[in-house]
């Protein structure tokens, strides 16, 4: 299954280019499931895959339900502890969602996508509407980070032996929830991980939607770093509501001739954007959305991926020496390509084993290779976009020649 993530700068009209393409794909052939969290006009507001043409079905996300349902399952496993402390169990209609349940909501339907819980039916494609682009980035970025999370806090390598337990809830003086602790989180790193699998796929490729103008230029050009950090490829930049070309009216050619220097910036800094032009009015339905992917295939989706997703770690390893680093005995130099950034708005700290990278707003913990884990961090510098970290072996951690 292929699948194409949509994002892009507020405003922009991701959804409606979303759901664009996918109309487009379904009229080509290809079963197609749309994700999106937002209304769109003509198709319908199920939670669960709901047919809206031939070929094509869509899902619209209830952050809210999904918040409630989880929640009140968590208490359910909790109940007996909440009973020992005197806890007032909560209802489901008192509830009311905290900030962030929307991007957990949206893993979670990406993962009944891909693991075929919605429906039996096989879609060739699936496309998501993905909130705006820096939310977008960091929920691409989140599944990673949970695993983590869960990795540091319930290592499955240190649970207490069955015939410990007893033992440990006497001096505790509470039951243990250890066993069922432990397998709820290995439950959600499966499932974390599933979806991990899906954004890293080869299949799986990012499309930016951006209007044209200044705002949308600093905005992407803020998200290549990120990008670039997160260690993902855009498959493509379509430009949307492009203005014709020539007016008489000089309003309008003004703002004509603003979007083409743009145009012709984001052509040199990469693929040329895809254009799309402005319909003269917000589209009313799937007959204006069709028209806004074009009868010549403008938002046409290629058969297999591209340069999509994130097929590999994004950073490399050099030897002193190499082209830009001075002569060194034995010193390694991790490299990362970060297009855009600024030394100001570069951290980089070193614990343990893992270098923890903070550029600006986005922020990423790398695991370190186990040879550089044997080695002391002797200096970094940013050249040329490229982030350079020199490693020294520490002689007391590298074994000793004859």
């Amino acid at each position: 299954m292929r699948t194409v993530l949509v994002t892009g700068p507020g405003g922009a009209g991701r959804t409606t280019l979303a759901a664009a393409t996918a109309l487009a794909a379904a009229r080509d052939g290809a079963r197609t499931l749309l994700i999106s969290a937002d209304p769109i006009p003509g198709f319908p507001a199920a939670t669960a895959p709901a047919p809206v043409t031939e070929g094509l079905w869509s899902v619209r996300l209830d952050s809210g339900a999904h918040f409630r349902g989880e929640l009140i399952t968590l208490q359910e496993q909790l109940s007996g502890v909440l009973e020992l402390l005197g806890g007032n169990p909560l209802d489901a209609e008192e509830l009311t969602e905290l900030p962030g349940s929307a991007e957990l909501a949206l893993l979670h339907a990406l993962r009944r996508a891909a693991h075929g819980d919605w429906s039996h039916e096989a879609y060739d494609l699936l496309v998501v509407d993905l909130p705006p682009l820096r939310e977008a980035l960091a929920l691409l970025a989140l599944p990673e980070q949970l695993r983590r999370y869960l990795r540091r806090l319930l290592p499955q390598e240190r649970q207490a032996a069955r015939a410990l337990r007893p033992m440990l809830a006497q001096l505790a003086g509470v039951p243990m929830p250890a066993q069922w602790l432990y397998e709820a989180a290995a439950r959600r790193d499966a499932e974390l991980g599933q979806v991990q699998a899906l954004i890293e796929d080869r299949a799986t490729t990012l499309w930016l939607v951006a209007e044209p103008g200044p705002a949308a230029e600093d905005a992407l050009r803020t998200a290549r770093t990120g990008l670039a950090l997160y260690g993902l490829r855009t498959e493509a930049l379509v430009a949307n509501r492009v203005l014709p070309g020539h007016s008489s009216d000089p309003f309008f050619a003004a703002l004509a001739a603003q979007q083409e220097k743009t145009l012709g910036h984001w052509g040199e800094e990469g693929p040329a954007p895809v254009r799309v032009a402005h319909l003269g009015r917000d589209p009313q339905g799937p007959g204006d959305l069709l028209a806004l992917a074009g009868p010549d295939g403008t938002l046409t989706v290629p058969a297999t991926g591209g340069e999509g997703g994130r097929a590999e770690d994004p950073w490399w390893i050099e030897e002193a020496g190499a082209p830009g680093e001075p002569e060194g005995d034995g010193i390694l130099v991790w490299c990362l390509r970060l297009p855009g950034a600024v030394k100001k708005d570069l951290q980089l700290v070193r614990r343990g084993g893992e270098l923890l990278l903070t550029v600006g707003p986005f922020h990423r913990i790398v695991p370190l290779e186990p040879a550089l884990r044997r080695c002391t961090v002797t200096g970094a510098a940013l050249t040329d976009g490229v982030l350079r970290v020199r490693f020294t072996p520490d002689p007391a951690l590298w074994p000793r020649t004859s």
